[in-house]
C-alpha cells in the first residue's frame, strides 16, 4: 500500500518524501526519500561544505508513527575531504554512523530512565545491547559535564560510595548538601579519589566550604582534612543509627542463645520490632514488644538506649550534643553486654564529627534519597557490568526528569 505524507511533518532536513509503504504482515510504515539537491553536503569533521562523491541510500530507525514501527530510507552523499578521505555527510536529524534517527534515540533514552533494558528491548524489538549503547550514546552527548573547576558558592558538601553491582566496582558520589545537585561521580573509593576531586575546586570555594557530610570510613575523613582546611566533618545520625541497630541485632542473638524455651519464643520475630521506632508499630507488635521488654532486662536496656541514642540530635548545639554523648557512653559502659560497650567505644571514637551536628544541622538526607535512585538503576539493569554507563545514569538520576519521555528537539 502507498501512501503520501509531507516531509515538514516528519521534519527530515535535506530529505523529500516520495512514498510511504506499510507493510500489514510487518506492522510497518517505510518512508522512502530522495536527497534534496538544493541542501548542500556538509563534511562531518570540518562542518564545512565538501565535494560529492556520490549518493548513497541507507535504511534509518525511527520513532514509531501511529503505532507502527517506522523506517526511512534516505538518500545520503558520500563526501570526499580536502584531505582525500571519503565519508557520509553530516545530517541534522541523525548522527554519523548510526542506523537510528537522533529523535529515536532519545525516546529509548527516555525510556530506559524509568523501565529496564530489558523490558525497552522487547517493547520495541531491538537487541539489550542496542538499547544500552542507544541510552549511553544520547546520555554521553546531552547530559551536563560536571566540571569541579566552576563551581562556587559551595558550603556543604556530601560524600559516600557506591557500587556497580554488590562488592564491584566502587564509585564516589559528591552532591551540594544546599542544592541536593551531584557535583561529581569519580571511579573508585580510596582517599586519593576524593582528595583529585577536591584539589580541582577553585582555591575559594574550597575555603568557604564549612562542613561535609560522610559514614565513618576513614579514607574520605583523611581527604577533607588534607584538602578542606576550614571544613568540619559531619558523621550523621542514618549512620550512626545504623550501627547501633547491628549492635543491638549482635547482642540479640547472644540473647537467644542463652535463653530457656520460653524466652527463645518471645525472642522469635522481633528483630525488626526493636529497630522500628514506637510510632510506627501497630497494635499487636507493641503487645508482642512490651511484653519481651517486661521479660528480658538486658534488652529493655538496649531499647531505652536506643530511644535515648535518638534524642541526641534534639539536644540543640554542639555543647549540648557532647555531653548527652558522655552520659550516654557512660550508662553503655556499665552494661555487661559486649557489643553495647564496643559501640560506646566507638562513638566516643566519633564524637567530635558526630556532634558537628550541633553547628550545622547536616544530615545526609539528600545522599541516602540518591543511593535509593541508584539502587533502583542496579535493579532495573540487574548489574550494568559498563561502569561508565553506571556513572552515566547515576548522573542522569540526579536530573530533573521533564522531557526525559518526549522526543524533544531534532
Amino acid at each position: 500500500m502507498s501512501l503520501n505524507i509531507s516531509s515538514k511533518i516528519l521534519s527530515l532536513p535535506g530529505q523529500r518524501v516520495k512514498q510511504v509503504q506499510h507493510d500489514l504482515a510487518l506492522q510497518r510504515l517505510t518512508i522512502h526519500c530522495k536527497r534534496d539537491r538544493r541542501y548542500r553536503a556538509i563534511a562531518p569533521s570540518s562542518n564545512e561544505a565538501a565535494n560529492i562523491n556520490r549518493y548513497l541510500r541507507r535504511t534509518i530507525r525511527d520513532v514509531p508513527l501511529c503505532g507502527f514501527e517506522c523506517y526511512l530510507e534516505v538518500e545520503l552523499a558520500q563526501v570526499v575531504t580536502t584531505c582525500g578521505r571519503r565519508l557520509m555527510e553530516a545530517c541534522e536529524f541523525v548522527d554519523t554512523g548510526n542506523r537510528y534517527t537522533q529523535r529515536f534515540c532519545q525516546l529509548v533514552s527516555g525510556l530506559c530512565r524509568h523501565m529496564s533494558i530489558s523490558t525497552v528491548s522487547r517493547h520495541l524489538k531491538l537487541r539489550w545491547e542496542t538499547v544500552k549503547n542507544m541510552d549511553k550514546f544520547h546520555l554521553e552527548k546531552t547530559l551536563p559535564a560536571l566540571n569541579p573547576e566552576k563551581l562556587i558558592d559551595l558550603k556543604y558538601l556530601g560524600v559516600d560510595e557506591v557500587a556497580r553491582a554488590k562488592g564491584h566496582d566502587y564509585m564516589t558520589v559528591i552532591y551540594d548538601m544546599e542544592s541536593g545537585h551531584l557535583i561529581g561521580v569519580e571511579t573508585g573509593r580510596k582517599a586519593e579519589v576524593l582528595t583529585a576531586f577536591l584539589k580541582r575546586l577553585p582555591a575559594q570555594t574550597a575555603e568557604n566550604i564549612e562542613a561535609v557530610a560522610m559514614d565513618m570510613g576513614p579514607a574520605y575523613q583523611k581527604s577533607v582534612r588534607e584538602c578542606l582546611p576550614n571544613a568540619d566533618i559531619v558523621f550523621d545520625r542514618f549512620h550512626v543509627m545504623q550501627n547501633y541497630s547491628k549492635a543491638m541485632s549482635n547482642q540479640r542473638r547472644i540473647e537467644f542463645r542463652k535463653a530457656d524455651r520460653a524466652g527463645k519464643e518471645q525472642l522469635k520475630g522481633t528483630h525488626y520490632l526493636l529497630l522500628k521506632n514506637a510510632d510506627k508499630l501497630n497494635d499487636k507488635q507493641a503487645n508482642k514488644l512490651q511484653t519481651l521488654l517486661e521479660n528480658n532486662s538486658n534488652i529493655n536496656t538496649l531499647y531505652i538506649l536506643k530511644e535515648q541514642l535518638q534524642a541526641l540530635w534534639s539536644a540543640g548545639n554542639y555543647d549540648a550534643m557532647m555531653n548527652a554523648l558522655e552520659q550516654w557512653c557512660d550508662m553503655a559502659e556499665q552494661t555487661n553486654m559486649l557489643y553495647l560497650k564496643k559501640f560506646a567505644k566507638s562513638l566516643r571514637k566519633h564524637s567530635v564529627g558526630i556532634c558537628n551536628y550541633g553547628k550545622h544541622g547536616l544530615t545526609s538526607a539528600r545522599i541516602e534519597a540518591g543511593n535509593v535512585s541508584i539502587g533502583m538503576i542496579r535493579k532495573r539493569a540487574r548489574g550494568i557490568k559498563d561502569t561508565e554507563y553506571f556513572k552515566l545514569k547515576i548522573r542522569q538520576s540526579s536530573m530533573p526528569d521533564e522531557q526525559s519521555m518526549f522526543y524533544g528537539s531534532h
